[in-house]
């Protein structure tokens, strides 16, 4: 199967589900494409082959789509939060439809491991998300030629047959379900302290103002701050869906977006393409990730970030009781981006701190995602773990969750290759990842000289330098002031 016909093939099953659910075509497949252009952007050869499947598809625009569905490597994309939000009963067979798309992606230019990794991780997600039982993505052993994808292929088969007939209206969650998902998240013990803090301020103001009884005006929207990979997304997510079984707001759907999907080219443009995106996130919560690059920059604010600005302060206004925005980003800017304009600052006036992981924290991430995606971490390749964490940096740019979902995604391509050989592994040896699979150096002395994979590092060491590489492609530099044109996923961080 070429790499163009198993994406079409996955698309068009895709668009059937979406049409079920009564979602726009339009949005499904650029979807879709953006999450397979994200999990195969390594591949060599891919651009072409996904533009093969993309009516005019260029190469430029394989990048642009891959840069979209980064957040979605390891988080359930935007339709399928709507999806689940509302109880649907298509979200299990959209999740499904989703770990389809994760597949072909690995059918995408020459096959590589990572790429295999990848599309582990994210069809996970999706099917996790969805409640659905997830299965080993990560298809037995793969040959790292054309025969690759074959295996690939299957991953979502086994899933949906594991899948049981969704309910026509899924129940929809209590605010206690949510605050209990919460507590059960790795760390965040202060972020989790003020959630519950908001909650209980804002249910009382709601019966006040049932009951007739005068109450101040408090202000819902929110600050995020912290490092990458710190759960913002991930709590910005459950705080939609406690703010929907309060009876705050309508529908409970997360909106994810950065400033190019709010900025045009040119001015006047800018107030529609933001105006029509906060349209899109009535009812729900608006979660801008790095905020602070509307109104930064090396000159300064600029026109089209002011125009952005000024639209959403005042979308705020008019949809003012139908609507969440959480800002996020790194501390220090996120202080100079509110304060740079008066709207801002007298509506945003809880800000929530995320702190970075602790190396147990990330232990706890990592297995977690490992269990998610049907495999297990041997106690040997814990403490492999442990290793490259006690000589990776932690400064602004360390990754967090993200670092941890990065050397899966690796280790997983790494045992594919290990197994290369294996004729008939066991089910063990198709779920363990071993202390080898997080190193560079078992797969390159068995290379016995050949080039690495495209995608992987040419010199030996610690997986920690690839997961590191991971990171910066993903997030862009590593400093806010660097950093203000890049997009940034903010999921992966917890299991």
């Amino acid at each position: 199967m070429s790499g163009a016909g198993g994406l079409q093939e996955a698309l068009s099953a895709l668009l059937t589900v979406a049409g079920r659910a009564g979602i726009a075509e339009d949005t499904a497949r650029s979807e879709a494409l953006s999450l397979a252009a994200a999990l195969a952007e390594s591949a060599p050869g891919a651009p072409a082959d996904w533009g093969k499947a993309v009516p005019g598809g260029t190469t430029q625009d394989f990048f642009d789509a891959a840069v979209r569905g980064r957040r979605w490597r390891g988080a359930p994309t935007a339709v399928l939060t709507e999806l689940i939000a509302n109880g649907s009963s298509e979200k299990s067979a959209y999740a499904e439809a989703l770990a389809e798309v994760a597949s072909a992606a690995c059918t995408l230019g020459e096959p590589t491991m990572r790429v295999v990794g990848n599309a582990s991780v994210a069809a996970a997600a999706q099917l996790q998300a969805a409640g659905v039982r997830p299965l080993q993505v990560g298809h037995g052993p793969v040959q790292p030629t054309a025969d690759a994808p074959a295996a690939a292929a299957g991953t979502t088969e086994a899933a949906a047959t594991a899948t049981t007939a969704a309910e026509e209206v899924a129940p929809v969650k209590t605010v206690e379900e949510l605050l209990a998902e919460l507590d059960e998240l790795t760390g965040l013990a202060r972020v989790k302290q003020e959630v519950h803090r908001q909650v209980a301020v804002l249910r009382v103001e709601k019966l006040r103002t049932e009951a007739g009884l005068k109450s101040p005006t408090i202000t819902r929207h929110l600050v995020f701050v912290g490092n990458p990979g710190t759960g913002k997304t991930t709590v910005a997510r459950l705080v939609s869906g406690i703010y929907k079984a309060l009876g705050l707001l309508s529908k409970g759907q997360l909106v994810e977006v950065d400033r190019s999907e709010l900025v045009a080219g040119y001015l006047g443009q800018t107030a529609t393409k933001t105006a029509d995106v906060v349209a899109s996130a009535a009812g729900g919560v608006l979660f801008i990730d790095e905020a602070y690059s509307l109104t930064a920059g090396d000159l300064g604010a600029d026109q089209y970030g002011r125009e952005a600005v000024d639209t959403l302060v005042k979308e705020m206004e008019d949809r003012r009781d139908d609507l969440v925005v959480i800002v996020a980003g790194y501390p220090e800017p996120m202080e100079v981006f509110i304060a740079a304009n008066p709207g801002l600052a007298s509506r945003f006036r809880t800000t929530i701190e995320f702190e970075n992981y602790s190396d147990d924290e990330l232990t706890d991430i990592l297995t977690g995602l490992a269990e998610a995606a049907d495999y297990e971490l041997v106690p040997e390749a814990v403490e492999a773990f442990h290793e490259i964490l006690a000589v990776t940096p932690r400064d602004s740019s360390f990754g967090n969750g993200r670092f941890a979902r990065n050397v899966l995604e690796a280790a997983i391509g790494r045992q594919a290759w290990r197994l290369r050989d294996v004729k008939a592994p066991t089910r063990d040896e198709l779920r363990q990842i071993i202390a080898a699979d997080l190193t560079d150096e078992a797969e390159q002395s068995e290379q016995s000289g050949q080039p690495a994979p495209a995608d992987e590092p040419q010199q030996g060491g610690p997986a920690h330098s690839e997961a590191a590489q991971g990171e910066t492609a993903e997030a862009g530099p590593s400093t806010p002031a660097d950093g203000l044109q890049t997009e940034q996923s903010e999921r992966g961080e917890q299991a």
